[in-house]
């Protein structure tokens, strides 16, 4: 099923967040209720930056691993303009 997401928020501090979800709204509600992640916890509010959809679930953690290595000025073009890789 292609029902999961990558995205990438921007917490309070101005720094950037990767998280892969199958529940885009309910996922961002968490984290801005410092419930879904010890990282944006401290940097509350979050704001959603990017986000790529349609992905299975193997593909989209493929793409969070990839972005997270990135340093934080690609990531958000990547994440909007990404091919995964097979």
């Amino acid at each position: 099923m292609k029902d999961w997401q990558v995205y990438l928020l921007k917490c309070s501090d101005s720094s950037l967040y990767c998280g892969v979800t199958n529940d885009l709204g309910i996922r961002i509600l968490k984290h801005n209720k410092g419930l879904a992640s010890k990282y944006t916890r401290s940097r509350l509010p979050v704001e959603l930056v990017a986000v790529r959809k349609d992905l299975n679930k193997s593909d989209a953690f493929k793409l969070e691993y990839e972005i997270k290595k990135l340093p934080a000025g690609k990531k958000i073009s990547v994440l909007e303009n990404k091919d995964i890789k097979k």
